[in-house]
């Protein structure tokens, strides 16, 4: 199987698993993708952790011997298809981290940003190479990075297809952390740690407050916020976790 999934506790640990690739993305792996992710939205997890097998890479990008020979049209259903499963990654309704470790170029950097959050062990290389290739990203590349680290560095990232270190990326905000090297499913454990233990109800209003007001303006922002900060004060969570702080315990959330 060139994707893995496995369910751990609350955790769906997803792993590209082709590693005498680098895990380079093929367009049945991308497919794979879409219908493991599919599993995981149906599933009872609480987070998913994208991995990539091996010690070189979390993914080297697309296998460019399948982009070659293709008719315009292939080419851009190519497109859509990668952009359509990394955009269900991005929808999902609980949070998830990429791991990335050795490389991350092309369209596994594409996967990794299409994640809520991204970390980086010292020895992760990242960036957007299509240029030298006489190419563009095709999977959001274009779109997601100048969202995380500004249109300047991600116009100079893109038109010159440079690789940055794991420093330079969390500097810039492309990974939200750098981490000590180790096994890629148990640091993305250790950092999700901190995202599971609250309401499901409240964590998805939160993430949605953010994600649809940085696609508008401060005033209809604010207004998606009052919406759902109320919807948040209708839940069972809102209640129990009211009358827990005033009761000085621990609240016992029930995602409803």
């Amino acid at each position: 199987m060139s994707i893995d999934i496995k369910f751990d506790g609350p955790y769906a640990i997803l792993t590209l698993n082709r590693p005498e690739a680098r895990n380079a993305l093929q367009f049945t792996m991308i497919e794979a993708l879409s219908y493991t992710l599919d599993q995981v939205a149906a599933s009872s997890a609480r987070a998913l952790i994208v991995t990539g097998a091996g010690p070189k890479a979390f993914c080297a990008g697309a296998d460019i011997k399948e982009l070659m020979d293709r008719s315009l049209m292939q080419q851009r259903q190519g497109a859509q298809l990668g952009q359509r499963t990394f955009d269900k990654l991005a929808k999902l309704a609980i949070p998830s981290v990429a791991v990335l470790h050795g490389y991350a170029f092309g369209g596994g950097l594409e996967l990794a940003m299409a994640c809520t959050f991204r970390i980086a062990t010292v020895q992760a290389r990242m960036g957007l190479p299509e240029i030298k290739l006489g190419l563009i990203p095709g999977y959001g590349g274009t779109q997601r990075l100048p969202r995380l680290v500004g249109e300047g560095r991600a116009l100079e990232m893109v038109m010159s297809g440079r690789t940055v270190d794991a420093i330079e990326a969390e500097r810039v905000g492309l990974v939200n952390r750098v981490v000590a090297h180790g096994e890629p499913a148990e640091l993305g454990k250790a950092f999700m740690s901190e995202f599971i233990g609250y309401s499901r109800c409240a964590s998805q209003f939160a993430r949605e407050a953010v994600v649809r007001g940085m696609a508008t303006t401060l005033e209809a922002g604010l207004e998606i916020e009052a919406d759902l900060s109320t919807l948040a004060y209708q839940t069972d969570d809102a209640v129990e976790g009211m009358h827990a702080f005033i009761e000085k315990r621990t609240p016992e959330f029930k995602d409803a």
